[in-house]
């Protein structure tokens, strides 16, 4: 792998993860408004398969 994708390759599961908890921190606040529920679902629903994701890339 050249050197450009390899630190990409290192910084994509950090970046996932952040995504993640930025997807929890909307579900709930949509939840805890009670604005759309379907919106917060699929947010909480995102936020399982980025950690998902980040998991099968690091075992």
């Amino acid at each position: 792998m050249t050197p450009t994708l390899d630190s990409v390759a290192q910084a994509a599961p950090s970046i996932a993860m952040l995504a993640a908890f930025a997807c929890v921190a909307g579900g709930i606040w949509h939840l805890a408004k009670g604005e759309d529920k379907r919106r917060a679902t699929l947010l909480l629903v995102m936020a399982a398969v980025l950690v998902g994701n980040v998991l099968i890339w690091t075992l």
